[in-house]
C-alpha cells in the first residue's frame, strides 16, 4: 500500500489504479488510506477525461431528463419557455431555444448554459 503514487499513463496503470481504488473504497477521509483513495480518484478522473471524453448532452435531452428527475410536466415549463404550443415545438425540435429561454431554464432548472446553447440533434 505504501507504493509511490504516479501519474496514470497507460491502460495497465489505469487498471491497477482502479483495482487499488476498489480495495480502498470506504476508507475514512483524513486517514492515510483515505488520502490515497482521494489522490487515486483524482488521477483516474484526469486519465478518463483525456482518454474517454464525454460529450455534453443534447439540450432537449437535458431538459427532458431534468423534467423526469424533478417530476415536472410540460405545463411547468410555461414560465421558462412560453405557451404550450411553443413548449411542444421546442421539445419536438421544431423551434430552437432563444437566449431568454436558455437563461430561464438555466436559472430555474439548473441546466448548465453550455449544454443549452449547443445545437440540438
Amino acid at each position: 500500500m505504501s507504493r509511490e503514487v504516479k501519474p496514470i499513463r497507460t491502460k495497465a496503470d489505469y487498471k491497477a489504479a482502479l483495482a487499488e481504488v476498489g480495495q480502498l473504497w470506504g476508507a475514512k477521509s483524513g486517514t492515510p488510506r483515505g488520502d490515497r483513495l482521494d489522490v487515486l480518484a483524482t488521477l483516474i478522473d484526469a486519465y478518463e477525461a483525456e482518454h474517454f471524453p464525454v460529450d455534453p448532452p443534447d439540450p432537449i435531452d437535458a431538459i427532458k431528463f431534468r423534467m423526469e428527475q424533478q417530476g415536472l410536466t410540460r405545463r411547468d415549463l410555461e414560465a421558462m419557455i412560453g405557451s404550450r404550443t411553443r413548449i411542444a415545438e421546442v421539445l419536438n425540435r421544431k423551434r430552437a431555444l432563444s437566449i431568454g429561454m436558455i437563461r430561464r431554464l438555466h436559472e430555474k432548472l439548473g441546466i448548465p448554459a453550455e449544454v443549452l446553447i449547443r445545437p440540438t440533434l
